[in-house]
């Protein structure tokens, strides 16, 4: 995650460079349709610029000289409009039949136009692409907020983006920030918007519109990375909620004082997982359909109602573990929580569709 020195230099000022010199830095995912139905839309757009160009001649006829003498018709328009926007129109060969301007239109000039576009086209592409590029950039830079940066496309990022998108997160509110090309491309592939650069520089996570964020999940490969991610992160944002997963229990303080509101330690949640499996392991699977949101059952979190004011959490129909007040867990069977209060948030287990 952390970048070299060339690498920092290279990025100072990411937050404030103008949005067309982000392109490829910042990558907002685009809507994939078919290669024939794109160019029927340019065919289309080019046909709808002919008859355009066809009735503004054809209109104004009165001010156009015929080499003949006649009087223009609309097929004497639409040629002139054809030869003129392929830029042919030198006057030096004139069809004077209807049939010879007729073959000029329906033959020449697409074969014109696709000369055109074998020539040029891909310059067009290019540079087309990139202003589509910076627009979106632009726009989404003004839009975006409440959004999830997640750091780490690993198979920890992946994982809990997987999660989220199974809780009903749409991809677009999800942002990617890692180092690793293959691995934005493969966030890229999955609709979310990505942000090549170390997450350790303040200007990469400005980017990212980290400060408009509503959570941050930092999912490095070493735990001195997380430590520094979580720094930066609390540093320019203090409402975003910031959970962290770390290797080593020994390092949960460290990020709790650098500002991590839920620390998640891998590797003794799957060493504890372990361990229950082989005495118990219909508890593990259990435990695996809790955290599986697509089926089975799940926890989730949900606002009091106003009938369950006053009430005891024990007594709903809902399987409820706990009550969030004051942002505090307080398990169930605790006296503090024999009485549900307004503004009080339930942690319960919720069945999901199969």
């Amino acid at each position: 995650m952390l970048g070299d020195f060339g690498d920092r230099a290279a990025r100072v000022g990411l937050a404030t460079r103008p949005d067309f010199a982000l392109v490829g830095v910042l990558r907002i995912p685009e809507i994939q349709i078919s290669p024939w139905v794109s160019l029927s839309r340019r065919i289309a757009f080019a046909i709808g610029l002919l008859f355009t160009a066809a009735t503004v001649v054809y209109l104004g006829r009165a001010g156009y000289r015929d080499n003949t003498g006649d009087e223009l018709s609309f097929l004497d328009a639409f040629y002139y409009a054809t030869v003129s926007l392929s830029t042919t129109g030198y006057g030096d060969i004139t069809p004077a039949s209807p049939e010879a301007r007729l073959a000029n239109i329906i033959i020449i000039t697409p074969l014109r136009v696709l000369f055109l576009i074998v020539l040029v086209g891909t310059t067009i592409s290019v540079l087309t692409e990139r202003s589509r590029q910076a627009f979106k950039i632009q726009r989404w830079r003004r839009s975006v907020r409440n959004h999830t940066v997640v750091v780490g496309y690993g198979t920890k990022g992946r994982t809990a983006i997987d999660a989220m998108l199974g809780d009903g997160v749409q991809p677009a509110d999800i942002v990617v920030v890692d180092t690793d090309m293959v691995a934005l491309e493969r966030a890229a592939n999955a609709g979310l918007v990505t942000v090549h650069g170390s997450a350790t520089q303040s200007d990469v996570l400005r980017l990212a519109s980290v400060q408009n964020a509503a959570a941050v999940i930092v999912a490095a490969n070493r735990d001195d990375t997380a430590v520094l991610v979580t720094l930066t992160a609390r540093e320019l944002t203090k409402k975003a909620k910031i959970v962290v997963a770390i290797r080593e229990a020994e390092n949960i303080h460290l990020l709790r004082q650098s500002g991590a509101d839920s620390v998640v330690v891998s590797s003794e949640t799957a060493g504890r997982l372990l361990g229950i499996a082989t005495t118990t392991p219909t508890v593990v699977e259990m435990m695996e359909d809790l955290l599986t949101p697509e089926q089975g059952f799940a926890v989730a979190e949900r606002e009091v109602e106003p009938s369950e004011i006053g009430g005891s959490p024990r007594h709903l129909s809902d399987i409820v573990l706990g009550v969030v007040r004051d942002g505090d867990l307080i398990r169930v069977g605790e006296p503090e929580v024999d009485a549900i209060e307004a503004g009080d948030k339930l942690l319960y287990i919720r069945r999901t569709a199969k």
